[in-house]
């Protein structure tokens, strides 16, 4: 590991906005998002695979009547997401890390109101089909800690997991009600506040389109 991922993995274990091991409430948040971190009980929104934050720092500056948790394996860069949302003193983001298939242990049953799933990595080979996050063992997950009427949002520049993606929701208890092929051609783009990820611009810049859609929870 580089000096400067080090640095960056012990700066996470001492922000207070970037929740890991062994920090108390790492353990212990089930359930206890809005009563003991954001004290407050506005909807809960959360960022799967949020590397640095950009999204879910996006997202908490345009609607601070929400609260935002950006979720990622990687230390250093929620370190980086943490050490921003600081600068722009941002109190209704924190950053969790984590890794999603073990979300029921962080999330009680209807706790979250959104999830965003920003360019995720799009698993093209066909034995890879489980680690998609609108596979169904995810999307099963998401059921259980989303509210009735809850969102799941996807943005990708992949097609082939963006036409996964458009089989599985409805086939696992999400109704669609948004898609697009072209999100910077559509309508639908005024909704996005011009909010981007680094992938988002990487790959909108190399002229890939930028996918969209927005399903609800119908349990």
């Amino acid at each position: 590991m580089s000096r400067r991922k080090s640095v960056k993995y012990q700066l996470a274990t001492e922000l207070e906005n970037v929740i890991q091991r062994p920090k108390d409430f790492f353990d212990h948040c089930k359930g206890k998002w809005k009563s003991d971190y954001f004290k407050n009980d506005n909807p809960i929104v959360l960022e799967l695979g949020c590397g640095k934050g950009e999204y879910s720092i996006g997202l908490a500056q345009e609607f601070p009547q929400k609260n935002f948790i950006g979720i990622d394996v990687k230390g250093d860069r929620l370190a980086s997401a943490g050490v921003l949302a600081n600068k722009l003193d941002l109190k209704n983001v924190v950053f969790l890390r984590m890794q999603i298939q073990f979300i029921l242990d962080f999330f009680d049953e209807n706790e979250v109101d959104e999830i965003w799933i920003t360019f995720p990595d799009p698993r093209p080979r066909d034995r890879d089909e489980k680690k998609r996050l609108t596979f169904p063992y995810f999307l099963e997950r998401y059921k259980v800690i989303l509210k009735p009427k809850g969102l799941v949002h996807l943005k990708t520049d992949s097609d082939s997991l963006f036409e996964y993606s458009l089989e599985s929701l409805p086939s696992n208890g999400f109704q669609l009600i948004e898609q697009t092929f072209d999100l910077y051609q559509s309508d639908l783009n005024k909704d996005h506040f011009g909010i981007k990820t680094r992938f988002e611009e990487m790959f909108y810049n190399k002229g890939f389109s930028i996918k969209y859609l927005r399903a609800v929870n119908i349990k």
